[in-house]
């Protein structure tokens, strides 16, 4: 089939990885517009222009797509048979969406109607699920609502990161998009309409990343930091100063033992010695941290970390 692609980040490059793999004609490839990054803050490419500059498809780069006359009109011309959206991070207006023969299609990183919206994936591991999913669906004009076509659910695992189930579900994701366009292409793949609740998955806010000693629990706190590893980090303070948690466990029973453990206040750090690591007191349990970035320096393993810097035991994370 004649295959527009609409993505931007590595996610979105799986597929259309996968899809020119399963031998579609990819007749335009339409990403965000290069940003600045890095200390020099050049212009880079998406990773889905880096692929398409690869294999030299034709790139189209607009500012927005909504009352775009000119890019409407260039989507047209191209007279495709399906367009595949992948975490391209714009909502489509009607006069793309009755483009292509076979209508847009979506892949979307959760089993919807769970976790419509920008971060699904981040979402599910910060709410400490146990499942997840990815789902093909067609396109309507609101977030995430159209008709499912097929969907696969996958296990997350107990200490899993929001960055490692991201690559896991990228991987299932394409090739669950490249099964979709085969059962589109023979006329059999199913349309289903979105039923039961819903739930939002909206873009992180630096604030949330703040770890909350007193009101979290050690499991709210654990899937906080794997949640937002690697987009930001869980941090807190120690003496004035950041310190962001990349990678922490819950303490097994045996562990650690500590006596009048309920009278110390959660943040307390119970151990702290390059041998053993760092276990600190939380609410309803005891966490182990396993990889730590201190103020002004990059992550490492909590050993290497308490060779050059001191933590008290009895020192108390604000």
């Amino acid at each position: 089939m004649n295959i527009i692609f609409m993505g931007t980040p590595d996610f979105a490059r799986e597929s259309l990885q996968a899809i020119e793999k399963a031998g579609h004609s990819i007749i335009g490839v339409v990403t965000n517009p290069d940003r600045p990054k890095g200390r020099g803050m050049k212009l880079q490419p998406s990773e889905v222009k880096q692929f398409a500059l690869e294999k030299g498809f034709e790139i189209y780069q607009p500012t927005k797509v909504k009352h775009n006359e000119e890019f409407i009109e260039q989507m047209k011309s191209l007279k495709p048979d399906v367009i595949c959206v992948v975490a391209y991070g714009k909502i489509l207006p009607n006069e793309i969406l009755e483009i292509p023969k076979y209508g847009c299609i979506n892949l979307h990183a959760s089993l919807l109607p769970k976790y419509r919206g920008a971060a699904p994936i981040q979402w599910a591991v910060l709410n400490g699920d146990k499942t997840t999913g990815v789902t093909t669906m067609y396109m309507d004009t609101n977030m995430d609502t159209g008709d499912i076509i097929l969907t696969e659910e996958v296990e997350i695992g107990e200490n899993e990161t929001t960055g490692e189930l991201w690559d896991r579900l990228s991987k299932i994701g394409a090739n669950l998009l490249v099964k979709t366009l085969e059962q589109i292409q023979n006329n059999t793949a199913p349309r289903k309409k979105q039923t039961g609740e819903f739930s939002l998955a909206p873009m992180l806010s630096k604030e949330m990343a703040k770890i909350d000693w007193e009101n979290k629990t050690a499991v709210e706190i654990k899937n906080l930091v794997r949640g937002l590893n690697p987009i930001m980090g869980a941090y807190t303070f120690l003496n004035g100063k950041k310190i962001k948690f990349w990678k922490i466990e819950l303490a097994q029973e045996n562990e650690i033992m500590v006596e009048n453990l309920e009278t110390l206040v959660n943040g307390t750090v119970l151990i702290s010695d390059e041998r053993n690591g760092l276990f600190v007191k939380a609410k309803k349990g005891i966490i182990k941290v396993l990889e730590i970035q201190g103020e002004n320096s990059r992550k490492m393993s909590i050993q290497d970390y308490l060779r050059g810097n001191r933590i008290e035991e009895f020192d108390v994370f604000e």
